[in-house]
């Protein structure tokens, strides 16, 4: 026979025995790599056993075994198999390989400790060694189990007995199981007629309420169709009660305005009343004014006709006084004369005793006449001055009364002239105020439109937010507000929020771009690196992803020109300077018409292909 042929690893302890699967992993680490030098992560310890005689239940002249050593756990091979530990300890000791004489493995130390034992632990040891320790211990274990089996038999045995007793007492029933089975026959036959009857009235009753089934199912797909079409109405009518409820609200704004309008109404017609009130007031003043006027002027009339004819009797009279106070003049100076001749000629010696006394008399005489002279000289200058100032008076009130007489046609011009600016002013009021009352219920309904978009724009926001992570929106969120307080440039807000297409294309485009469409458009990266440094330093939560215009690149796409395919990116109304991330994003993609194009063109053309319906190629 040929010796075994082995490979072994010599360390400071068995890696064969059991003992090293009861090592710590860093223990096993020490055990397989010590020192420099790259670690070693495993190990194996192969056995290569000569099998001519068969020993070894596998038909094969070698069986290797081999066991590697890991950090974690180990494992064996059997003839380049991997099998359980389990299978290779029945496999050695199917060949005599006992767990039970652990002495095919000698340790270190162990033959020192051997030759320096008694007699008494040799003789131990042989024993071990010759294998009678295992037959002890089976022969014990075999003890048992007879004392075990030895048990089972009286078990047994009672059992047997039991059932001999259990027989009989079936044999008994035998019996009467008979006679059962003879009444259970026809009990079973009557219940059959039984049964029969009922199966028959049952498959009746069934028949008919298949048919109430088939009459209620057409009743519910009546039901069904009326229940869609109620719920349309409703729909509709939800719509309408809606319209009618922002008419309603327009309609209720438009009244609070007629009557603030009406309010004012009254307080201008109150203000127009008084104003006529006033006016007929002032007319009423004018025409008393103008009665008083004229009754002055016809005294005043009469007064200078008074005093006219009064005038004309006074001057005659005046010219008459004169003339006669001249002839009186002339006749008291011829008389004088004729006088002063007289005494002249008498001599005045009689009648004055000197001349002395004669020229005081004359004197005297010349200062009374001269006196009396000026007395009448000044009567007449008093007469003239009033005959003056009376004319004058007269030219006055005449003057007035022509002046009061075209002031007064002045006062009706002009009344006429205001009434007609006030009637041209209020029909400008009408006109303006009507233009301000449709601009007051444009504006309402302006109002109302704005927030009914702004209720629809809220509800269209809670649904898109609903569709992202909550991360995602925390980081919008937070961007949003950075930009906000910091009042940062070059933030142009997520890719949604930057471009436009048509309504049949968003399915496409959502399931092209999926979570892309959150993504922020920033013009340089360092705006970005700047928003993320804020972010970490207040501690924002939130995902965020940056789309840098300066940093993307792309290349012309030379597109297929058929009318079964639509390049993406030609639908999207966007701004240039988005073109970049426009292209990053759609650019490689193709709106197919049918599911079979977009698989062809997918092959062919090597892009991204998808339809209307979203389905992705």
């Amino acid at each position: 026979k040929r010796p075994f042929r082995f490979q072994a690893v010599v360390s400071t302890q068995s890696t064969g025995s059991d003992e090293f699967s009861h090592m710590r992993p860093e223990q096993r680490q020490q055990l397989l790599h010590e020192g420099s030098g790259p670690r070693v992560v495993n190990a194996y310890v192969e056995i290569t056993f000569d099998n001519t005689d068969n020993r070894i239940p596998i038909e094969k002249e070698e069986v290797t075994i081999r066991r590697v050593i890991g950090f974690k756990k180990d494992q064996y091979f059997l003839d380049k198999k991997n099998v359980t530990k389990t299978d290779v300890m029945n496999l050695l000791e199917s060949a005599g390989f006992s767990r039970s004489n652990p002495y095919y493995i000698v340790k270190q130390g162990r033959i020192v400790t051997m030759a320096t034992a008694p007699d008494s632990q040799r003789l131990k040891l042989l024993r071990e060694v010759a294998g009678t320790r295992v037959y002890d211990e089976r022969k014990e274990e075999s003890l048992g189990i007879l004392k075990d089996t030895e048990v089972k038999i009286e078990k047994i045995d009672e059992f047997l007995q039991y059932i001999e007793e259990r027989l009989k007492t079936l044999e008994e029933e035998k019996e009467e199981l008979k006679e059962y089975q003879k009444w259970d026959r026809m009990h079973r036959s009557l219940e059959y007629t039984m049964y029969d009857k009922e199966l028959r009235e049952v498959r009746d009753k069934l028949e008919s309420l298949d048919q109430q089934r088939l009459e209620e199912g057409d009743r519910t797909k009546d039901l069904t169709i009326h229940l869609s079409t109620t719920a349309n109405e409703i729909k509709f009518l939800e719509r309408d009660l809606k319209e009618l409820e922002i008419k309603t609200s327009s309609t209720r704004t438009e009244r609070d305005q007629l009557a603030e309008e009406r309010q004012h109404q009254i307080r201008e017609k109150a203000k127009l009343e008084l104003d006529l009130k006033d006016l007929d007031d002032i007319c009423n003043d004018d025409l008393a004014t103008k009665g008083s006027s004229a009754e002055e002027l016809a005294q005043v009339e009469e007064q200078i006709k008074t005093a006219q004819e009064t005038l004309d009797q006074v001057v005659p009279q005046f010219h008459e006084q004169k003339d006669l106070e001249e002839s009186c003049n002339s006749q008291l100076r011829i008389n004088e004369q004729r006088r002063a001749e007289l005494y002249a000629k008498k001599g005045r010696n009689l009648e004055f005793t000197d001349q002395k006394k004669r020229d005081e008399w004359i004197r005297t005489e010349l200062k009374t006449y001269g006196s009396n002279l000026s007395q009448k000289e000044d009567q007449l200058k008093t007469v003239e001055r009033e005959v003056c100032d009376t004319k004058e008076k007269i030219a006055k009130i005449t003057e007035e009364i022509k002046e009061r007489s075209e002031n007064l046609d002045e006062r009706k011009k002009e009344i006429e002239e205001t009434n007609k600016e006030l009637g041209e002013a209020k029909i400008k009021r009408d006109e303006v105020q009507n233009k301000r009352k449709e601009l007051w219920r444009q504006d309402s309904n302006f109002e109302q439109s704005l927030n009914t978009s702004k209720e629809q724009l809220d509800e269209a926001e809670r649904q898109l937010r609903s569709t992202v992570s909550k991360a995602f929106n925390n980081g919008i969120d937070a961007i949003k507000k950075i930009v906000r307080e910091k009042n940062i440039s070059g933030v142009y807000g997520p890719l949604i929020e930057n471009f436009k297409c048509n309504e049949k294309f968003f399915t496409a485009v959502e399931v092209t771009a999926g979570n892309r469409l959150f993504y922020i458009i920033v013009d340089t990266d360092k705006t970005a690196s700047q928003i993320l440094s804020i972010m970490n330093k207040n501690k924002m939560s939130g995902e965020v992803n940056f789309l840098p215009l300066n940093r993307l690149s792309y290349k012309e796409i030379q597109y297929p020109t058929s009318n079964d395919v639509i390049p993406m990116v030609s639908k999207l109304e966007y701004n240039q300077i988005f073109k970049p991330a426009m292209e990053t994003i759609f650019g490689k993609t193709l709106i197919c018409r049918s599911l079979e194009i977009a698989s062809q063109y997918a092959r062919n053309e090597h892009m991204d292909c998808i339809t209307l319906d979203g389905d992705q190629v």
